[in-house]
């Protein structure tokens, strides 16, 4: 049974942990969001069965789609997004990634994204918010570099599945699925327009919904549900406090 509990006691904020004060709460900008340009994990989540409505993660930097006047992920800049695929399914053991030199600590076959994150982001040369990792137990899993390597094109990481038991000779590769660098797109998206203020419901198969867009505040760019860096020279930097 799916049932979901409800509370008196939350808080405004409550799916807002990125913001750092309620400051521009009331600048907000009512838009329409483009739907066919978010994916599924990346920018939303699925419901259920009993509640099927799709959840767009608040937090999202936006930008505008000139042709439609719509809005999309902002696209600024490419980041490096590498697919870790453990094959000949496993029942037991473990992996390690290796990225720059550096290798993890032993991974649980089964290991959640979570778990994952937090083995790469124990490396030297990965920083919380370098990394964000997606995916269900035991992958495939999606890691997307951002934070001080967002827009970079970084170095392939490399995988052993030497310690994996059971199934059929398992083991773990890595691909790239989309290389860092410059601006990712020329449609408008790759000016910063702000951040989706709180999180949005759609239903599946909805091409369009409306949001709020927060163009006004104090943000903690560690906390926002994408690697992201404050946009140098393009979009709203002037109202926007990024910390």
């Amino acid at each position: 049974m799916d049932i979901q509990p409800t509370t008196t006691s939350e808080t405004v904020t409550a799916d807002r942990p990125w913001l750092l004060s309620l400051h521009g709460s009331e600048t907000n900008k009512t838009i329409t969001l483009d739907l066919s340009k978010f994916s599924e994990n990346v920018h939303w989540v699925a419901g259920t069965a009993f509640q099927p409505m799709r959840r767009l993660k608040s937090g999202l930097p936006l930008g505008k789609v000139t042709a439609s006047g719509l809005y999309a992920p902002y696209a600024g800049a490419t980041n490096e997004v590498q697919t870790v695929t453990i094959t000949g399914s496993p029942t037991g053991g473990t992996f390690t990634l290796t990225w720059s030199g550096q290798t993890t600590a032993a991974i649980a076959y089964n290991a959640t994204a979570a778990t994952v994150r937090t083995a790469l982001e124990a490396l030297s040369n990965i920083a919380p918010g370098d990394v964000t990792v997606t995916g269900s137990a035991g992958g495939p899993y999606t890691v997307t570099f951002g934070g001080a390597y967002l827009g970079d094109d970084v170095a392939q990481m490399t995988a052993s599945g030497a310690s994996l038991t059971g199934g059929s000779s398992p083991a773990v590769s890595v691909s790239t699925t989309t290389a860092g660098g410059a601006a990712g797109a020329s449609d408008g998206t790759q000016v910063f327009a702000g951040l989706l203020f709180t999180e949005t419901a759609f239903n599946p198969g909805s091409t369009k919904c409306g949001a709020a867009l927060m163009v006004h505040g104090d943000v903690a760019m560690a906390k926002l549900p994408l690697p992201f860096e404050r946009p140098a020279s393009t979009g709203r930097t002037d109202s926007i406090n990024f910390s």
